[in-house]
């Protein structure tokens, strides 16, 4: 079994991208998988890459790809996350599948489509421009058919008001690529850009703890990374300023999930996003365009019109977004014990009977 490794400029870190067709596709037996491949990759340096790609040749006529996205859990080696997805990884995934011969190459234009298998999204990652090291993709969700805007509330409110630490905080659930929560950062005491983008242990207690909150006032279970959450002000003359929580850590931009979601819940009148953003005086399909620390990025929604006239989303555009492809992960091999010294443990994964002549991936500091 071969293990690629790629990374989406503003991720967190590199994603694992691993052929599915060399693992089982039962739950338990998945994971044991991961657990075992994750302790392997720790002991060459690269215990921090928390998030694995799972990709095949799709089994639907209608995409290339099927994509399930597990992420890895602090906690130990054996504690994962199922509930959502990633779209840094979906490109990471679409960068490695294309160097490895799981797809066709990438050229200028050519369009990846992507069956998300833990969400049901349908994702098509269009090719901008390739490189030796990398390409850089337009990241476009679609709605197949187009959503009712209120059908993306997980309360069906726009805002929803938690009860936290003796006071009640409004806050926007919204899913789209991800489930998360939206605040005005100025209820957190993060009233300006440079509050809100400081590193603040103090913040980041605070939102982390709001996330448990929102999960708890609704019954939802606080075990893992779903929903995510996010801070927010905003922007002169239209915009936002996003500061969000990954694992373990703060997020050093956004997740590409997130600024899809952000872009469809600027659309939907009332919520956060809508309020700090100024869409009630701009054009509802107007491009939004969000700051982070480690950068910026511009949110391209569009929307029809159903047969009651009612808005609806269609899809939800990201682009110039950059891959970087470090190849191929080297898998340990036992060797005869020597002085002494017992040899390492073989791998439990099964062998890959596919041959690649990728340069051996060198571990780098995510």
């Amino acid at each position: 079994m071969s293990v690629s490794l790629a990374r989406a400029h503003g991720a967190p870190c590199p994603t694992a991208v691993l052929d599915g067709r060399d693992f089982p596709e039962s739950e338990p037996q998945l994971l044991g998988a991961l657990a075992d491949l994750r302790a392997e990759m720790s002991g060459q340096g690269a215990g921090d890459v928390l998030k694995n790609a799972i990709v095949r040749p799709s089994r639907h006529p209608l995409f290339d790809l099927d994509y399930r996205f597990v992420q890895s859990l602090p906690q130990s080696h054996d504690s994962f996350d199922l509930r959502g997805s990633c779209g840094h990884s979906i490109l990471a995934a679409v960068e490695a599948a294309a160097r490895t011969g799981m797809i066709q190459p990438l050229v200028p234009g050519c369009r990846v489509r992507v069956n998300v298998l833990n969400n049901g999204d349908n994702v098509v990652c269009e090719t901008e421009e390739t490189s030796d090291g990398g390409t850089r993709f337009t990241a476009h969700f679609l709605c197949s058919p187009p959503l009712r805007l209120p059908e993306l509330l997980m309360t069906g409110d726009p805002v929803t008001r938690v009860p936290f630490e003796g006071r009640a905080v409004p806050v926007s659930l919204v899913s789209m690529g991800n489930p998360y929560a939206f605040v005005d950062a100025s209820h957190l005491g993060a009233g300006t850009p440079g509050r809100l983008f400081a590193d603040d242990p103090h913040l980041f207690d605070v939102m982390t703890r709001l996330r448990i909150a929102v999960c708890e006032s609704l019954g939802w279970d606080t075990f893992g990374a779903f929903p995510k959450i996010a801070a927010l002000l905003p922007q002169e003359g239209g915009g936002l300023f996003v500061r969000a929580v990954s694992v373990p850590s703060w997020h050093p931009t956004v997740a590409l999930t997130g600024a899809i979601c952000l872009g469809a819940a600027a659309g939907i009148a009332g919520t956060v996003p809508w309020s700090l953003s100024g869409r009630e005086a701009q054009d509802p399909d107007a491009l939004l365009p969000v700051r982070t620390p480690g950068g910026c990025v511009r949110v391209a929604a569009h929307s029809t019109h159903g047969p009651d006239g009612e808005r609806r989303l269609a899809w939800v555009s990201v682009a110039e977004k950059q891959v970087e492809y470090r190849g191929l992960l080297p898998r340990p091999r036992p060797t005869a014990p020597q002085n002494g010294f017992t040899a390492p443990r073989p791998s439990v994964l099964p062998p890959s009977d596919r041959v690649s002549e990728e340069t051996p991936w060198v571990p780098l500091t995510a």
